[in-house]
C-alpha cells in the first residue's frame, strides 16, 4: 500500500506536562484506522498537527505530494451565516473548489443530503438539534472526497440510531480516514487498524492489523510478552546485583563490561516497570444497599407527555433486585424523562408508580449540572477534612483521587480547568459513595477513555441491585443490559431481548420505508394525506432544481458561444463537455420530475 502521511519523532507537550514523544508512525491507502489511548494522552492533538492545525514541539510531519485532508473537529463550529442559511447551502459552500464544477457540486449535495438522511436540505442550519448538526458536519467534510479524512470523537451528539447510520455512511466511503473514538462497537464495525496511544508501550503507541477484536488479541499478547520480559530481566538484574556487592574489581575488562553491562538492565528494567505500570485503569465500585425485596419499582400502565407530545405509554415496568435494563430511542424520545419518573423527580400522567419503602435512588447525571466548577478538584471529592467514607471504611483524599488517576498536584486545581473525561471520572467518584438500592444511568460514559469504560462495564455487571442504563455505547449496553426498552418518541415502548433484535427491527423499518417512498409503490398502494403532501413537496423542489438546472445550462451555452474563444479548439471543446453536462443534469431532473408527476397524477 502507498503512504500518504508519516510522522517521525513527533513530541508536544501541555505546559510541563508530554502529551506523547518520539511517536512515529504512517498512514496508508486502504486503510480505515481507529486511534484510541487514555484520556490525557494527546489523541485531538495528534490529530490537529497532523490536520496542520498545531505545530509539534520537535518530529515531523510528512504528507505525500498533492495530499487532500479532511478534518471533523470534535466541536462542530458552523460560521455564522445569514438568515436563512441551509443545509444544503453549507454543503455547497464545502464544495466550492476549482477543480468541481456547478453541476457537480448540486449532484454531490443532493446526494450527500439523502445520504445523511436530510428529507430537508432546506432546513436553517441554526434550527438543527446537536445530532443533525454533527451529520451536516461529517457530511461536509466527506463530501469533498478527501485522500485522508480526520475525524474526532464522530459519534459525539449522535443517539444510537445516528451512530448506526454513521456506520453504514462510513462504512461506504472510497477513501481512507483516521477516526478518535471511544465508541467499541464502532471500532469493530469500521475499522482495519487500530492504534493506540499510551505511555505504557515503549514506542508511545501500539499499531495493530485489523478491527478491535484483533486489536485486544494482539495487545494481550503485547502484554504477556512484556511482562515475561520484565520478570526475566529482574532475576538476572538481581543476579548481577548481588555480584556487584561482592565488589568485584573493575580493572579487569571482562569485570568492567560486565559492571556496564548490569547498569544498562537495570535501566532496560526501569523503563519496563514504568510503562508496564502505565496501563492503571480508574478503580470505579459501585456501593450496593442490602436490600432484598424482589420488587425496588414498580410501573403499572404509565403515560407521560410532555409540551403536549405523547413520549410513552401506557407502560408496565418492574425492576427488583439484578434487573439490568438498557433504554433505547433517538434524542427527545422520553429517556431521561422515564430515568425522572423512576427516580421520583416527576410524576406520570396516568397509571401508578410505587416504590419500596426507604428506597434508595443514586442518578447519574450526563449533564453534569451538579458539578461546581468554581470548587477545587480536592472540595468537589472530599467535602469536609481530609477523608471520605467508603463502604465504612475512611479513605484519605489523596488517595481517593489517586483511585481516579488524579494526580497530586492537581488537587488544588479548580474543576473548570480538567478536561471533560475528569469531570466525569469526579462526578463517578461521588456516586460511588452514594449506597443504592437502584442506580440510574443517564449517558455515565461521556468522556471516559477505553480503560475507565472497561472497569465501569465490569462494576456495572457487579452491581447486585436494579440499574437502568442510558448509553450511545452499544458495546456496554450490549454486555450490560439484560433486555432493551425502545421509546420511539411517538408513545410506543417495546421490549427487546438484545441490541441485535432491536436493530434487525430499525433495518426492517428503513427498509419499509424505503419501499414505500418509491412512486411505483405509491401508485400502486394508493397514497395517504401526508405522503400526498411529501410528492408535492418533492415535485415542486425539482421543479426548483430544474430552474436552476437550466440556468447553468444557459451559462453553459453563452460561454459556448463566446466569439473570444471561436478559434481556440482546445478551449471549445472544454465548453462543450461543460455544456453536454449541464443539459444531461437537466434531462435528469426532468425525468425524475415526469416521474413523480405522472404518480401523482394517478393518485
Amino acid at each position: 500500500m502507498a503512504i500518504l502521511l508519516s510522522c517521525q519523532n513527533l513530541s508536544k507537550s501541555f505546559g510541563s506536562r508530554p502529551l506523547f514523544e518520539g511517536l512515529s508512525f504512517g498512514l496508508f491507502e486502504g486503510e480505515r484506522t481507529g486511534l484510541i489511548g487514555p484520556n490525557g494522552t494527546g489523541k485531538s492533538t495528534l490529530l490537529k498537527i497532523l490536520a496542520g492545525q498545531e505545530t509539534p514541539d520537535a518530529g515531523a510531519v510528512t504528507p505525500r505530494r498533492g495530499l487532500r485532508l479532511g478534518y471533523l473537529a470534535q466541536q462542530d463550529r458552523f460560521e455564522a451565516e445569514p438568515p436563512g442559511w441551509s443545509a444544503r447551502d453549507e454543503i455547497i459552500k464545502a464544495l466550492e473548489d476549482p477543480g468541481i464544477e456547478s453541476y457537480e457540486a448540486d449532484l454531490r449535495a443532493d446526494a450527500g443530503l439523502a445520504a445523511a438522511g436530510f428529507t430537508d436540505p432546506a432546513q436553517e442550519v441554526n434550527v438543527l438539534s446537536g445530532g443533525w448538526r454533527k451529520r451536516l458536519a461529517i457530511l461536509a467534510q466527506s463530501v469533498r472526497e478527501p485522500d485522508l479524512l480526520l475525524l474526532d470523537e464522530p459519534t459525539n451528539h449522535l443517539d444510537i440510531e445516528g451512530v448506526l447510520w454513521l456506520e453504514r455512511f462510513i462504512s461506504d466511503l472510497k477513501f481512507p480516514f483516521l477516526v478518535v473514538t471511544h465508541d467499541r462497537s464502532f471500532l469493530e464495525r469500521v475499522t482495519n487498524r487500530v492504534i493506540e496511544l499510551n505511555k505504557r508501550y515503549p514506542e508511545g503507541h501500539f499499531s495493530s492489523a485489523g478491527n478491535y477484536s484483533k486489536f485486544l488479541e494482539n495487545r494481550e499478547v503485547f502484554f504477556e510478552a512484556q511482562a515475561s520480559l520484565e520478570g526475566s530481566i529482574r532475576n538476572i538484574v538481581r543476579g548481577e546485583i548481588a555480584w556487584l556487592r561482592k565488589g568485584p574489581r573493575a580493572r579487569a575488562t571482562k569485570q568492567k563490561a560486565r559492571i556496564d553491562r548490569a547498569g544498562e538492565m537495570i535501566t532496560e528494567l526501569s523503563e519496563l516497570e514504568y510503562h508496564n505500570a502505565q496501563g492503571r485503569a480508574a478503580e470505579i465500585d459501585f456501593t450496593a444497599g442490602d436490600r432484598q425485596a424482589n420488587r425496588l419499582i414498580r410501573a403499572v400502565n404509565i403515560e407521560k407527555s410532555m409540551g403536549g407530545r405523547k413520549l410513552f405509554g401506557p407502560l408496565d415496568l418492574t425492576l427488583g433486585p439484578g434487573e439490568k435494563l438498557g433504554l433505547l430511542g433517538g434524542n427527545g424520545s422520553g429517556k431521561t424523562t422515564l430515568l425522572r419518573l423512576l427516580a421520583g423527580e416527576l410524576d406520570p400522567d396516568s397509571g401508578t408508580l410505587k416504590r419500596a419503602g426507604g428506597l434508595r435512588v443514586a442518578a447519574f447525571d450526563q449533564h453534569r449540572e451538579k458539578l461546581d466548577l468554581d470548587l477545587t478538584l480536592k472540595r468537589a471529592l472530599c467535602s469536609n477534612g481530609e477523608n471520605v467514607f467508603y463502604k465504612g471504611a475512611a479513605i484519605h483524599v489523596n488517595k481517593w483521587a489517586s483511585r481516579f488517576l488524579f494526580r497530586t498536584e492537581q488537587l488544588e486545581m479548580p474543576l473548570r480547568l480538567l478536561s471533560g473525561g475528569e469531570q466525569a471520572r469526579v462526578l463517578i467518584a461521588g456516586f460511588m459513595l452514594q449506597p443504592a438500592d437502584v442506580l440510574l444511568l443517564d449517558e455515565p460514559t461521556n468522556d471516559l477513555d477505553l480503560q475507565s469504560l472497561e472497569v465501569l462495564e465490569g462494576s456495572m455487571q457487579e452491581f447486585p441491585g436494579a440499574l437502568v442504563l442510558v448509553t450511545h455505547d452499544r458495546y456496554l449496553l450490549g454486555r450490560v443490559s439484560r433486555r432493551l426498552l425502545a421509546l420511539d418518541g411517538c408513545g410506543n415502548a417495546r421490549f427487546y431481548a438484545d441490541l441485535s433484535q432491536w436493530e434487525d427491527r430499525m433495518a426492517d423499518q428503513r427498509a419499509e420505508a424505503k419501499a414505500a417512498a418509491s412512486p411505483a409503490a405509491q401508485a400502486a398502494q394508493g397514497q395517504s394525506a401526508k405522503e400526498t403532501r411529501e410528492m408535492k413537496a418533492a415535485i415542486r423542489k425539482l421543479e426548483s432544481e430544474m430552474q436552476t438546472a437550466e440556468r447553468q445550462a444557459d451559462k453553459a451555452r453563452l460561454a459556448l458561444e463566446d466569439p473570444a474563444i471561436a478559434t481556440d479548439s482546445q478551449e471549445l471543446a472544454g465548453r462543450q463537455k461543460k455544456l453536454d453536462a449541464a443539459l444531461a443534469r437537466v434531462e435528469t431532473l426532468f425525468t425524475r420530475w415526469s416521474e413523480l408527476h405522472e404518480a401523482d397524477r394517478k393518485s
